[in-house]
């Protein structure tokens, strides 16, 4: 399908992050979400998460730029048919990454059936 309108994809984004349980986003620290149109080097991903994962950072983190949480707003039209589409595979890219953040690696991610 054509691209969605950037705003409305920011939505369906932040209505994603709203069904993350709030325990969950309680334990995000120093990382934002963004949005973009593609990745320039894998223009097909679907969402990228980058930083330091929770079990990667020691004693030695702090005063680090956030981690970043990107979502391709045109790689994930490309992949669907219709809105409702859109909105499920958005909400499952953002879960995956978010597991990113937490340390769990993508076999672990594609076994939990979030591939």
């Amino acid at each position: 399908m054509d691209a969605i309108p950037l705003a409305r994809f920011e939505e369906l984004v932040a209505d994603a992050l709203d069904e993350v349980p709030a325990q969950l986003l309680d334990l995000l620290d120093n990382v934002v979400v963004l949005v973009e149109d593609r990745n320039p080097d894998e223009p097909d991903l679907l969402g990228v998460y980058e930083g330091y994962a929770l079990t990667e950072r020691g004693s030695d983190y702090g005063g680090a730029l956030p981690d970043r949480i990107m979502i391709y707003r045109e790689a994930i039209c490309d992949v669907c048919e219709d809105e409702d589409e859109v909105a499920e595979e958005v909400a499952i890219t953002v879960v995956h990454e978010i597991a990113h953040h937490f340390g769990i690696e993508e076999d672990k991610l594609h076994a939990l059936g979030w591939g």
